[in-house]
């Protein structure tokens, strides 16, 4: 199975502000291919530490894309970097100059002197045209290495692997294609899901298990290799299956997909409406559902009753309740989810309230306590939480907790 090394070139990348993207569809549609990816790196534009980087990747990797740099500033060092190391000069094409002109005329504009820079290519390279902004891409056969040089922007990037250099690397791919599958586990810690499936997918060398802790659930990456991608699925199934029987409906997800996408295809397709009524997390229940296309088919409305006083008002929540049990109680969380219910006329109604600091917290009821209310026409109940991190941590995880209690109770 041939390997690939990709470079994403840039320092924006290096901030806390981007993240490289890229790299991630990338390596899709590299395992697609069959083609492994087995190193990644990501270079600002320095000069030097990125002709460091080409030189120690021609050592080791017959494939090698990279991203970023093609641009027209003096920042933009990629075409520079990659000829001078492969020992090509640049060479001026008209035609790619031409089109760049027209491209700028064509909105209206005036070329700057510093966009003839993207018509340099190296010598005995291929241009790849660029049909969503001005920088061509750049292939090039060296020796026995394929070097892909390609536009930073993701609507730029995407389609001109597609278009010039996906063909290319089909008929280097060889005899393998590899398939991927995701399985995603909530309510079990990383080392409680290893101990029930490692005497499962120890026992095979292919498909390759990963698993992974990503801060509110556990994925498990299955990666299989067979000469056809049919052969592959099928190896997957197995080991797959298998993990899904030990596991049960810790699982949530079998091809990757978020619990709000899987709450919002169940509850479609029983024709169940939702409504949410919110304390310590702001509305990010709310959000995650109707981030999902669709999502108005079945959530009606989220109430954010931060207040006591909106509590009662907008929840019928009693204030001697409060006054008894306090806002942070399983008493007001159920009470919360059964006014959201029934001011709404939703199937589900559910609740949160809790304390997510970093200040609030007492003995009695510490940072991280965290009520879950579910109210449906037939129960009402609670579930109490003590969730670990800071404020942020706490949100996301009670909307974790919130939602994954909807699936298990109401939509298995």
């Amino acid at each position: 199975m041939p390997n690939a090394e990709i470079i994403a070139i840039g320092s924006e990348l290096l901030t806390p502000f981007r993240s490289d993207t890229n790299s991630l569809w990338l390596t899709g549609e590299l395992n697609a291919l069959g083609i492994t990816v087995r190193q990644k790196s990501i270079v600002g534009d320095d000069e030097q530490c990125l002709e460091e980087s080409l030189r120690d990747a021609l050592k080791r990797s017959p494939i090698i894309i990279s991203t970023g740099g093609l641009g027209p500033t003096e920042d933009d060092i990629t075409r520079k970097v990659f000829a001078r190391v492969l020992k090509r000069p640049l060479v001026l094409h008209h035609d790619i100059l031409d089109r760049i002109r027209h491209l700028f005329e064509s909105r209206g504009m005036k070329m700057s002197s510093n966009n003839e820079r993207q018509a340099l290519i190296p010598r005995d390279a291929e241009p790849m045209t660029n049909h969503h902004g001005t920088a061509p891409g750049i292939l090039i056969h060296e020796g026995d290495c394929l070097i892909a040089m390609l536009p930073g922007p993701p609507r730029e990037m995407k389609p001109m692997f597609t278009s010039y250099v996906r063909p290319v690397l089909e008929p280097l791919a060889g005899n393998l294609r590899m398939r991927t599958r995701m399985l995603r586990v909530s309510g079990m810690g990383e080392s409680q899901v290893d101990s029930l499936i490692s005497p499962i997918y120890m026992r095979y060398n292919n498909p390759v298990t990963t698993i992974l802790f990503n801060n509110t659930e556990v994925e498990l990456h299955f990666t299989a290799s067979a000469p056809t991608e049919g052969e592959a699925e099928k190896l997957l199934d197995e080991v797959c299956f298998k993990v899904e029987e030990a596991l049960g409906e810790n699982i949530f997800s079998h091809r990757g997909e978020t619990l709000e996408e899987i709450i919002g295809l169940r509850l479609t397709v029983k024709g169940y409406t939702i409504a949410t009524a919110e304390s310590c997390t702001g509305g990010l229940i709310a959000k995650r559902l109707t981030d999902v296309p669709g999502s108005s088919k079945y959530f009606l409305e989220g109430v954010v009753a931060y207040s006591n006083e909106a509590k009662t008002r907008l929840l019928d929540v009693p204030e001697a309740l409060i006054a008894e049990h306090g806002a942070v109680s399983p008493e007001v969380a159920e009470a919360m989810a059964v006014g959201i219910k029934e001011r709404s006329g939703a199937t589900f109604g559910v609740s949160v309230t809790g304390i997510a600091g970093p200040d609030g917290g007492t003995e009695e009821k510490p940072v991280g306590l965290v009520y879950v209310g579910l109210a449906s026409d037939f129960h009402v109940k609670h579930r109490k939480f003590i969730l670990p991190g800071d404020r942020e941590r706490i949100r996301f995880l009670t909307s974790q907790a919130a939602l994954d209690l909807v699936r298990r109770n109401y939509l298995l």
